[in-house]
């Protein structure tokens, strides 16, 4: 065994958070980063230095925040076969695209930028989406409309994507959605992102997108969901006038395009709606492109 010495230089970026540390092991693995099983070392406080044991074989000694953004923001540092004793500095670095991730010093291996460019990207992706999730929900919280119900099915059909409902269901002009549907208890809202404008979405599965969202609610409780082929989110929020609303956003691609299709639900009549929402869900169509 020998010792590996980590500072944490001091920096007012990242100050708060307390950095974990881990290390390449394919035997004894808590946590996987990208493609690598780890253990987990301990922790690093800003301006701390930690010192930690390690094996002789050669080993990569990552540094993340925290487990949900370990895969962007994160650094390692690939340490060599040895006995000797290992020394290594870095701090957190400002960019918001990769949530300030640590950067170990004089690391600059072909192997380790890649990594870096890699988790810039991926934390691009979520800051991007964060952003366009945040608009969704905030338009919808202020935007509940009232009408009648009818147990009738009708198809609503714009462009590529068609969508069956009820007869209760009419559309709602609205610049900020795709498509929008109202009925009396459930507002339906449509986002589309062509892969012409959003390319970064191309390589995005529907399961990511949807673990996108929940991860960037904030001050909401957003829970992830996967059954029958379909990935979607479930949060609670609350309308302009204070009714309490419960929204299903479920994510979906084309050939050409990634879409959100949110039903919005007043709470207390959601045991009425729950399964008639994943019916209508189910009942997503997209013409070929």
């Amino acid at each position: 065994m020998r010792k590996l010495k980590i500072l944490r230089k001091r920096t007012f970026v990242g100050s708060l958070a307390r950095l974990k540390v881990y290390v390449e092991d394919p035997v004894s693995s808590e946590l996987t980063i990208g493609e690598t099983p780890c253990r987990k070392l301990g922790v690093l406080k800003n301006g701390e230095a930690g010192t930690f044991e390690i094996g002789d074989g050669a080993c990569k000694v990552f540094v993340i925040a925290d487990a949900v953004s370990r895969n962007y923001c994160n650094d390692f540092y690939q340490i060599p076969e040895g006995t000797e004793d290992v020394s290594l500095s870095g701090r957190p670095r400002f960019n918001p695209a990769n949530g300030n991730a640590f950067r170990f010093d004089n690391n600059d291996g072909e192997e380790a930028r890649a990594n870096r460019r890699q988790g810039t990207n991926r934390g691009r992706v979520i800051l991007i989406a964060s952003i366009v999730f945040g608009l969704l929900i905030g338009i919808v919280a202020g935007y509940f409309i009232v009408s009648g119900f009818s147990v009738r099915d009708k198809t609503f059909k714009k462009s590529e994507i068609s969508i069956t409902l009820t007869t209760q269901f009419h559309p709602v002009a609205d610049p900020d959605f795709y498509l929008c549907l109202d009925s009396k208890r459930v507002a339906v809202f449509v986002r589309r992102d062509s892969f012409a404008s959003a390319e970064w979405a191309k390589d995005v599965t529907p399961k990511d997108f949807a673990y996108i969202f929940a991860s960037n609610q904030k001050g909401n409780y957003a829970l992830q969901k996967s059954a029958d082929g379909m990935d979607w989110v479930e949060l609670d929020h609350t309308a302009a006038d204070g009714t309490q609303i419960h929204s299903f956003v479920f994510v979906y691609k084309s050939d050409n395009a990634a879409w959100l299709v949110q039903f919005a639900v007043e709470k207390e009549y959601l045991s009425d709606f729950e399964s008639k929402v994943m019916t209508w869900a189910k009942s997503v169509r997209f013409d070929p492109a």
